[in-house]
């Protein structure tokens, strides 16, 4: 098997995986919960008001899970807010002080350049809630009462404080206080008890929960599958995703207490996730509710509260793109939301030194030829190997010809002589091969690398690439690309069998098709790949051609 056949089979298999994948994802989709002993979804997905304990469940054996109310299937009207910050819109719902919208001015649409991102929208009924877990404290049900309706970070300001008053208990107030930072995505959501009563406050506890549907989010790539869903990490444990088919299913598994660790909600460059302190007790739920939403949140304590004394539990929320730098200095584990799929190992130090090289030419479509040229450069010597052989392969082409002329359908005679003709002639039939085995991870994890990074989302190249993370529009490097693998296919062997001969000539048209869909740049990568092969190949094919006519003249 030469090189050309090699590399075309593996890309061919990676190409039927990404639309086996995809094709699974549409024939497939999640099984939505089967209501049971003739009760509606709605019904199920109830769970008793922590204010009214009930004869069968009552107050004191009553989880904290079990008595977070239901989440809202649709957004209603209520009066909203609107805050603005540089790195935010948000439009806040006095029903529960919750985010259900937010805007990110410093990214752009997935579809349209001109508007801005928005990431929790009622359109997915993607909000960040939370609320209060003890009789006749606010949930995310609550009604609270805002100073203003419009509230914004003014210059010289770096930091923005919402506050939110609802009603409590006789002699209890409560205020959900939202903090905003100037130049960060993480929003501080603390809940703040204050008891003027005459009596101790019994111990409570405090929930921070997104609820979403299962729709993946506009613009999401088609040619494979990019994971939405909640993801959850613990120091033990590590990092897992929770799939809404599991939850649906009941088979999602993940660890249900610890005192570290965060939950998200991961779509296709961006994440949401609570982020409680270290060191604090929790608990981690997901749950399939009614309407095909899912609701993931943690649960923390509040401690009793003496009279006239006060308590207060506060979690932060990370909202915004998956910037690999930030994120790991944001919390513990944050970065792994990145997904790079299975390759990660390779995938994770090339993206690193993507990045050392953009910082030196301020260009992502340059730092990939960079990039092109130094793993070339490293499988120099795998390559040259390979294109001696290819190239001695070539010169024997003819006299291959003949031997199969000669030996008809007698294989084993066949077998036999070519293998003595490549002992002769010192060729070894599978030199060209390691080289492809050894590249393709490096192709696939660069393919997941310009996939999965958000750094490289709307980066331009030069001329009509305006987006390396988006298919050419005008198809004009897949183009490029299918010339380079028409002139690697002259420069190989020809196969003895036309009809081999005229699928290789075939292939090259097929596979520059299926480039079309893919980011611009991947394709690049894989032209200047080409262009380089091309020129290696050609070299050492002409030195290998010449001293076989000098020997043939002596």
């Amino acid at each position: 098997m030469d090189t050309q056949r090699l590399i075309l089979f593996f890309v061919f298999s990676f190409s039927l995986l990404l639309l086996w994948d995809s094709w699974q994802k549409e024939q497939h989709p999640p099984i939505p919960v089967v209501a049971q002993s003739g009760k509606s979804a709605s019904a199920q997905a109830t769970v008793p008001d922590p204010s009214v304990p009930t004869q069968a469940t009552p107050a004191a054996q009553q989880k904290p899970g079990e008595a977070i109310p239901p989440a809202q299937a649709a957004l209603a009207k209520h009066e909203q807010i609107t805050v603005r910050t540089d790195n935010f819109i948000a439009d806040i719902d006095l029903q529960g002080g919750d985010i259900v919208r937010l805007e990110l001015p410093k990214q752009k649409d997935t579809l349209d350049e001109n508007a801005n991102f928005v990431l929790f929208t009622p359109a997915h009924r993607y909000f960040a809630e939370s609320g209060l877990i003890g009789p006749g404290l606010p949930t995310h049900k609550t009604m609270y009462r805002a100073e203003a309706k419009e509230y914004a970070l003014t210059p010289g300001q770096d930091t923005l404080q919402v506050k939110l008053e609802a009603p409590g208990p006789e002699g209890v107030k409560t205020v959900k206080t939202i903090t905003f930072h100037r130049g960060s995505y993480v929003i501080d959501i603390s809940h703040e008890i204050v008891n003027d009563s005459a009596a101790p406050l019994s111990p409570a506890h405090a929930y921070f929960q997104f609820l979403r549907d299962e729709a993946p989010p506009a613009g999401d790539p088609k040619m494979v599958h990019t994971y939405t869903g909640p993801a959850i990490y613990t120091e033990q444990d590590k990092f897992h995703k929770l799939p809404f088919a599991d939850l649906d299913k009941g088979k999602a598994s993940y660890p249900k207490s610890a005192d570290n660790g965060w939950i998200a909600m991961l779509q296709h460059y961006f994440v949401s996730a609570w982020l409680p302190k270290e060191g604090t007790p929790r608990e981690y739920y997901a749950k399939p509710l009614a309407d095909k939403l899912y609701s993931v949140g943690v649960i923390l304590p509040v401690a009793a509260i003496p009279p006239h004394a006060s308590g207060s539990v506060s979690v932060s929320l990370y909202a915004g793109p998956q910037e690999q730098a930030a994120l790991k200095d944001i919390a513990p584990g944050l970065n792994l939301t990145v997904d790079y799929g299975w390759l990660t190992i390779i995938a994770s130090p090339i993206f690193s030194l993507l990045q050392f090289l953009h910082k030196w030419v301020g260009n992502w479509g340059v730092s990939i030829i960079l990039l092109t040229v130094m793993i070339k450069a490293v499988f120099f010597p795998l390559s040259a190997a390979s294109y001696k052989s290819m190239a001695k392969m070539k010169l024997v082409t003819p006299r291959m010809t003949k031997l199969r002329e000669q030996y008809g359908n007698d294989r084993a005679r066949l077998n036999q002589a070519m293998m003595e003709l490549y002992k002769t002639e010192k060729i070894n039939p599978l030199g060209g091969c390691l080289p492809i085995v050894v590249q393709i991870p490096v192709f696939i994890s660069l393919y997941w690398v310009l996939l999965a990074s958000v750094e490289l989302r709307h980066a331009p190249f030069y001329l009509w690439i305006h987006d390396l993370s988006a298919q050419d529009p005008y198809y004009v490097l897949p183009l490029l690309m299918m010339g380079s693998m028409l002139i690697q296919t002259k420069l190989n062997p020809v196969p003895p069998d036309p009809v081999q001969a005229k699928v290789m000539m075939i292939m090259p048209f097929a596979f520059g098709i299926m480039f079309f869909f893919f980011p611009a740049g991947l394709v690049l990568y894989w032209l200047v790949n080409n262009i380089l092969s091309i020129a290696q190949q050609w070299q050492i094919s002409r030195m290998i051609g010449g001293g076989d006519k000098g020997r043939a003249r002596r």
